[in-house]
């Protein structure tokens, strides 16, 4: 299988692998021990060579706090999990987001 017949989804999700896993300074192998697998496996992902099985999109969105709609490009949004924080603390963040947002448009 060529390059140029990887679809385009897989290369999507091979990114947002590798770089969800370096902006939590993880390397392959760091990844790999806490998911038990090998190197070559994170490495496969990362490279669109090979494709998570479902419950592996699980637990790396578990592990990144990110949906698995977002891992698979399903949206293009990422997630924030607000859990242990008081209702105020959430409705603060909820504020901060949509100021964010305003300040795009």
């Amino acid at each position: 299988m060529g390059v140029n017949s990887v679809p385009k989804e897989l290369f999507t999700l091979a990114e947002k692998i590798k770089t969800l896993r370096e902006q939590n300074e993880l390397t392959q192998s760091d990844l790999a021990k806490k998911m038990g697998l090998t190197r070559s496996a994170v490495n496969g992902w990362e490279m669109g060579l090979s494709v998570p099985s479902t419950p592996f999109i699980v637990e790396l969105s578990k592990l990144f706090n990110v949906s698995t709609d977002y891992l698979l490009g399903m949206k293009s949004g990422a997630t924030l999990n607000i859990d242990g924080l008081s209702e105020r603390e959430a409705a603060v963040l909820s504020d901060l987001v949509r100021c964010f947002n305003a300040a795009r448009e």
